[in-house]
């Protein structure tokens, strides 16, 4: 007994519906109300068409009449046409210093102002060096300002936190309204 799989979903029609009392609903959508198996069998072979189980939790179980064919295709269609428009959100990384000048703290933010604008997530970093492992609220000041100058297109995700040597931050673009 094959059984066709359509989105992680066995439907089963025609002979391999095994319920007695079936729920029908016809091709237009009209239900035809509670009827045996036999009769909606000798209903969808009088159209033509195939009788499918599309919700077998319910009591008793809704069967549809239409063309299985057609059915699957349209429905691979839609799934197709899903999976076009699914966007992979990427984290993009912005690497800060300690002594970060303003001109390169900018150039920095713009990056990752275009990174946000075009849907991305950013992760902003800073690796302490050295000696810098001493101040690390300099590293947290520097997190603040640039999450301050970002406020307008993006939200922090995750505030600045430091992991060993480096402080990371996360910053998502703000939802659209």
């Amino acid at each position: 007994m094959e059984v066709l799989t359509i989105s992680n979903k066995e439907l089963q029609i025609n002979e391999q519906i095994r319920d007695k009392e079936l729920r029908v609903i016809d091709s237009d959508g009209s239900q035809l109300g509670i009827m045996s198996l036999k009769e909606a069998m000798d209903l969808a072979e009088q159209k033509n068409l195939d009788l499918v189980k599309i919700a077998p939790q319910a009591t008793p179980p809704v069967c549809k009449i239409i063309d299985y064919g057609k059915f699957r295709f349209e429905q691979a269609k839609r799934e197709k046409e899903a999976r076009k428009n699914q966007r992979v959100v990427e984290i993009k990384e912005v690497r800060l210093s300690l002594n970060i000048d303003t001109h390169d703290f900018e150039t920095k933010k713009n990056h990752a102002a275009r990174f946000i604008e075009e849907g991305n997530k950013v992760k902003a970093s800073i690796r302490f060096r050295g000696r810098e492992m001493g101040h690390p609220e300099h590293g947290l000041e520097i997190m603040r300002r640039f999450a301050e100058a970002m406020a307008e297109v993006a939200n922090v995700e995750k505030p600045a936190k430091l992991e060993g040597r480096t402080m990371l931050m996360f910053l998502a673009p703000k939802p659209v309204k």
